[in-house]
């Protein structure tokens, strides 16, 4: 940063430079040079507070030194680049060229090398954009859906148990048997063995449970997995809207914060001109144009600051929506940041529990471990079933005739080590822990709405006394000026005041901020965010 400030006289005119010669400060100490007068007095360029001097700086002084600017400085390294100025032999201006034709050179080839950088392209982006090209992009969302088709795959695969099963089977093999070993003795009068011979068999064959409640229990709770894992889903859709809707709002924030600085810069510029008008008149004094500067320069910084604020958040949105880094968004939603629409939609606790996607998962993750429970009790009860088949046999496909068999099967368990009543102790317990997680949710949803409803109530009231800060101190602003212009009041009123808008403008972005944001929160308490941010 750096100061500048002028002191005239009768006879000279003193440019006083305080700080670091570098990047933009080197702009504006040129602009200030320039202003100096023409004629008639001397010029005078006091460095003894400059700290730093870069190329550009240099560059400015030697044009000073030729412009037959005189130098006050102090310090070894200051002194001895003025003494380099001022010595203007004919090595010098030549080494003074070249040093020209190098930065000219460099600065052609950074064009060139710009030229060459691939063009960014501007995506335009209202809110809603925002939210629905997350929820097409983020890898959350997407592994949530894969978990959603899985349970249904699981929820199919549990439903075909209790289906029949059918199945086309057929065989063709060779037999030979041993008739003494089979008997365990010998017949006289019969052969060893007999075949060997071929046999051929082809046809359907079946299974069908026709009472088995665990079995029943199992895809109840297969059915239950598929609804939690759909409310899982929804949790992730309304977490990823939720984050983006905070960075796209922290984003009109610092839109607004530059738009309030770029506006205090400009009344700061304004007021230093004419600051540095009334004293070259006559009518003012040095002070109060060091004060209009030094206010100018810390509107500068914040400009600055506010600018650099902008570009990280929108490097953070843009990373939320995992676009390309080529692409720069715009906000479409920009202007819409200061408004205050009403929030129509239900605020009780009973819509919020009723709708939050967090409650569905647990109550239907408590309905598939009651019907796990009741499946593992269930396998003490007899199970029926049924299978068969039908085919044809024979020796030869000349041969061969119908066969069936069909079998009714009661399958009554007696002793299971246990087992039964372990895996239904195991889904009681997880019953229960189950229960205790329902009620921390319900706990933590009352506290969300309460929170939401209770922070945009007052961001609201925030917002109406914000905007009636920003009014009056603006009138404010205007009255100091004006009678600073009369000549009844020095700057020290309009420097008082311009803090006072500043403060005030952060008031109503912080406020605005607050308001969206609280009614962001009120949305995702209520689970409603996609509804209201992207349809």
């Amino acid at each position: 940063m750096l100061r500048i400030t002028i002191h005239e006289d009768g006879s000279s005119w003193r440019l006083q430079l305080e700080g670091k010669l570098t990047g933009p400060s080197v702009g504006e100490a040129e602009n200030t040079w320039r202003q100096a007068p023409k004629t008639g007095k001397a010029i005078e360029v006091d460095l003894s507070g400059v700290t730093t001097v870069d190329g550009a700086g240099e560059i400015l002084l030697r044009a000073m030194n030729e412009a037959g600017a005189r130098f006050l400085a102090e310090g070894v390294a200051m002194k001895a680049l003025i003494a380099e100025i001022g010595s203007g032999t004919a090595a010098g201006g030549r080494w003074r060229r070249l040093c020209h034709l190098l930065c000219i050179l460099a600065l052609s080839a950074g064009l060139i090398l710009r030229a060459q950088e691939p063009p960014q392209s501007i995506m335009r982006l209202t809110l809603k954009d925002a939210v629905a090209t997350a929820l097409r992009q983020n890898p959350q969302v997407a592994i949530a859906n894969l978990n959603l088709a899985q349970s249904q795959e699981n929820g199919k695969v549990a439903r075909a148990g209790l289906l029949p099963q059918v199945a086309f089977g057929a065989s063709d093999g060779v037999t030979r048997g041993n008739i003494e070993a089979l008997l365990a003795t010998r017949i006289p009068g019969f052969p060893e063995h007999n075949g060997p011979f071929w046999a051929i068999q082809a046809g359907p064959e079946f299974s069908a449970p026709l009472f088995d409640l665990t079995l029943w229990h199992r895809w109840r709770a297969a059915r239950e997995n598929v609804r939690t894992s759909d409310a899982q889903r929804t949790t992730a859709r309304e977490l990823n809207a939720q984050l983006v809707v905070s960075q796209y709002l922290g984003s009109l924030k610092a839109a607004a914060d530059v738009k309030a600085a770029q506006s205090r810069l400009d009344l700061a510029k304004a007021l230093f001109d004419l600051a540095t008008d009334l004293q070259r008149r006559g009518v003012g004094t040095g002070i109060d144009t060091l004060r209009a500067n030094v206010q100018y320069q810390n509107e500068r910084q914040t400009f600055t600051e506010a600018q650099t604020e902008l570009n990280v958040s929108l490097y953070g949105l843009s990373r939320l929506l995992n676009l390309d880094p080529q692409v720069r968004i715009d906000l479409a939603d920009e202007p819409s940041f200061f408004e205050t629409p009403a929030f129509n939609s239900e605020q009780d606790l009973a819509r919020a529990y009723e709708a939050r996607p967090e409650m569905k998962a647990i109550i239907s993750q408590i309905r598939s471990t009651e019907s796990l429970k009741r499946a593992a009790r269930d396998q003490a009860l007899p199970r029926l079933s049924l299978d068969g088949g039908w085919s044809l046999e024979g020796l030869t496909p000349t041969t061969m005739i119908p066969v069936y068999q069909y079998r009714a099967s009661l399958e009554v368990p007696l002793f299971t080590g246990g087992r039964i009543h372990a895996e239904t102790a195991s889904a009681d317990l997880e019953l229960k822990k189950l229960q205790q997680q329902e009620d921390d949710i319900r706990n933590q949803i009352a506290l969300e709405v309460k929170t939401s409803v209770a922070r945009l109530a007052s961001a609201r009231t925030e917002v109406e006394a914000a905007n009636l800060g920003v009014d009056l101190a603006r009138e404010g602003v205007t009255e100091a000026q004006d009678r600073f212009r009369a000549g009844v009041a020095n700057n020290i009123e309009v420097i008082t005041a311009q803090d006072e808008l500043a403060r005030a403008n952060d008031n109503q972005i912080t406020a605005f901020y607050r308001y969206n944001q609280s009614r962001a929160d009120l949305a995702r308490a209520t689970g409603q965010m996609e509804t209201l941010y992207a349809k």
